[in-house]
């Protein structure tokens, strides 16, 4: 935590009138896990510093199907648990979007929203999307949660691993299933689908 303190702190010795922070929706979905508590404690140091803010809240970032581009490459199968539970996934350039039009128009001061994409997209459909632009077959599996959490509890830690599976299906909730209009209504634009993410970014999984 020092170090987003320290990263506030100098932003206000700077002179830096407005901040955009990019925290997690799991703030306000699952405000009892750890990763929602650490992006609570920044939010809050950030209204505390003085300056003026806007916090964005996106959800699961489109570009996590980038942990597959491995096993894709290699052809080997997808192995993923709750396939079927579709989240609002969010294209990444969409909260860039909104983080400018925060920074660069008025009416964004002291406001916290919520990012999401346009649809829920399940893991299989995900899959699906990045086998169409490759042009071929993506092997899928899906798994426990329990074989899940024995696989990513190595690099995660055990809370970790949990927090991470909770969130992707295991605790769902109706407030994380939401989809929200949030990006249209600031930036002009509709929001960018999980498919127009995978196309722009099939090289990686070739």
């Amino acid at each position: 935590m020092g170090s987003d303190a320290e990263i506030i702190e100098a932003a206000r010795r700077a002179g830096v009138e407005h901040v955009v922070l990019v925290s997690s929706i799991t703030v306000q979905t699952h405000p009892h896990l750890g990763p929602a508590g650490e992006n609570l404690t920044v939010e809050q140091l950030l209204k505390d510093s003085g300056m003026t803010w806007t916090i964005l809240r996106p959800t699961q970032f489109a570009s996590n199907a980038l942990w597959w581009a491995g096993t894709i490459r290699e052809h080997e199968t997808v192995r993923v648990p709750f396939a079927d539970i579709g989240l609002p996934t969010i294209h990444p350039a969409d909260i860039a979007s909104v983080a400018r039009v925060a920074l660069t128009e008025s009416g964004h001061q002291e406001r916290t929203y919520a990012l999401t994409g346009p649809e829920r997209v399940t893991a299989r459909q995900q899959v699906g999307a990045i086998a169409a632009v490759l042009g071929r077959e993506v092997p899928f599996a899906e798994i426990s949660r329990q074989e899940a959490h024995r696989q990513m509890v190595v690099f995660l830690g055990d809370e970790a691993a949990d927090a991470v599976l909770d969130l992707t299906g295991g605790n769902v909730n109706d407030e994380l299933l939401m989809v929200r209009d949030t990006v249209p209504q600031i930036t002009g634009a509709p929001a960018r689908t999980f498919q127009q993410w995978a196309a722009e970014n099939a090289t990686a999984f070739r």
